[in-house]
């Protein structure tokens, strides 16, 4: 940790910054099965900004984070993601049925992310409970699963691969 004091491998802010360290690995598996150099390319400004939000996450003392001038996200990057959701959804047929993960193996690997995400997500919110992060860190997660739900989808829809509806059970 950047805070530079010993914690616990199972402490919540470890559990956070790494949770958020995986979701840039599955963006990584993501980005190399894709065979679009557009959505590599914002998969490589993506993983850029979750080093950002995971030195955040590792360097709980605000001071120590001015000291070291330790990068978090910003506005901007959030408002990158939702053009990025509105840009890419443009192309899509609107959803009429809940789908399931799958598709092409870039398309799969998308919803990992997506799932991976939710959780440094839902392990950020954790730790803000105890301890105050700033929201930008929090909305960008947010807003980052949505869009690896769609890239997903944009991957399927490139590779002429339908998404598959969930049917329930019969």
């Amino acid at each position: 940790m950047f805070a530079g004091g010993r914690v616990a491998k199972d402490a919540i802010r470890v559990e956070a910054y790494g949770s958020v360290d995986e979701l840039n690995s599955v963006i990584g598996i993501a980005a190399a099965a894709s065979t679009h150099a557009d959505l590599q390319a914002l998969c490589q400004a993506i993983q850029s900004t979750l080093f950002d939000v995971g030195a955040y996450l590792a360097t709980p003392d605000e001071g120590r984070r001015a000291a070291k001038n330790v990068p978090q996200a910003t506005q901007d990057d959030v408002d990158a993601l939702e053009a990025a959701i509105d840009t890419h959804e443009e192309g899509l047929e609107p959803l009429r049925a809940f789908i399931l993960p799958g598709g092409t193996s870039a398309a799969a690997a998308f919803h990992h992310g997506r799932t991976v995400c939710r959780r440094a997500e839902r392990r950020c919110v954790t730790l803000h409970g105890n301890e105050p992060l700033d929201a930008l860190a929090l909305r960008y997660l947010n807003r980052l699963s949505d869009l690896l739900f769609v890239l997903a989808r944009v991957e399927n829809h490139r590779a002429g691969q339908a998404d598959v509806e969930w049917q329930g059970r019969r």
